[in-house]
């Protein structure tokens, strides 16, 4: 029970991330670059928090009976560049997308671009994916072309252009942490490496924008709750998930975001929208179980994808 209530709860946060830069950006209550800054900053600040925490507390309970505990390492010395590079990518193009595509299509053509930037990346080194699994994928990337097509309800081009580059942006970021010992303390020093550009971000966004206190509110409670809490949740549900299951359970954000939409800014709900969230998550979900029966798959970082 604790273990799916954690679940549930991470793929709320993660879910109400999209919801959230809808709710700011839609109305032009923030600029986007000022909301992405204050997203990675407070992110950083309760991150950095966690992580100094847990190392403080690892070190004690090390050194216990073995005199005065040392000074634990930097919890920012996790992570890496590029990981912070590719969040910093992935945030900046999240935020802007989501100026002009409504909630549940933006979540759904992130979570579509990382699966196939996840499957790129296998193929590129050497990985053979069997036949459901090219079957699965085929679903998805068909569905998601229907998504995108020309006509009234079609999310814009430039948007959903953007909100693509930011899915395979955290398809990088996940490729970088994959297989991480510590992944908290590497998401903390991931954000804290992409705090300063947040800061430039917000400087940028202040010059073209001044804000509302419910913009500045709500990419607060983006970066610190839904996603500073919000991973700390997912990684301690994470040891006690099987690896299909964790991957599996990733489906269900795009849904719950597209449910948000439409109960907290309005959005509708389209046929188009409907059925290619059952082909996107339907034809994942299909190249996941066949990845399973064939070799078991390292499990995604983040299930904001």
């Amino acid at each position: 029970m604790q273990t799916a209530l954690l679940t549930a709860i991470a793929m709320l946060a993660f879910a109400a991330n999209s919801v959230l830069a809808r709710m700011a950006l839609s109305d032009g209550a923030i600029d986007p670059l000022a909301y992405t800054g204050i997203r990675l900053s407070a992110g950083a600040a309760v991150l950095v928090c966690a992580a100094l925490w847990h190392a403080r507390r690892k070190q004690a309970g090390g050194d216990r009976g073995a005199g005065a505990p040392a000074r634990p390492r930097a919890a920012w010395l996790g992570g890496s560049w590029q990981g912070a590079f590719s969040l910093t990518l992935y945030a900046a193009t999240f935020s802007v997308a989501y100026v002009m595509v409504p909630t549940g299509p933006g979540a759904l053509i992130l979570f579509a671009f990382v699966q196939i930037a996840m499957l790129a990346w296998a193929v590129y080194r050497g990985d053979r994916p069997a036949p459901l699994e090219w079957l699965g994928m085929a679903i998805a990337f068909a569905a998601l072309v229907y998504l995108v097509s020309p006509g009234l309800v079609a999310p814009p081009l430039p948007g959903a252009v953007l909100m693509a580059v930011a899915g395979v942006a955290w398809g990088a970021y996940c490729l970088v942490g994959r297989g991480s010992q510590a992944p908290v303390a590497d998401s903390a020093g991931n954000f804290a490496r992409s705090a300063p550009a947040g800061l430039v971000l917000i400087a940028l966004g202040l010059l073209r924008l001044r804000p509302s206190w419910q913009g500045v509110t709500l990419g607060l409670v983006s970066g610190a709750i839904t996603s500073g809490l919000g991973y700390i949740i997912w990684y301690s549900a994470l040891p006690r998930l099987s690896r299909s299951r964790a991957a599996l359970v990733q489906l269900t954000v795009p849904a719950i975001a597209a449910a948000g939409g439409v109960v907290f800014i309005g959005e509708a709900i389209t046929t188009r929208l409907v059925l290619a969230t059952l082909g996107i998550t339907g034809g994942v979900a299909l190249a996941l179980l066949a990845s399973q029966r064939r070799a078991p798959a390292p499990v995604l970082k983040h299930p904001e994808t």
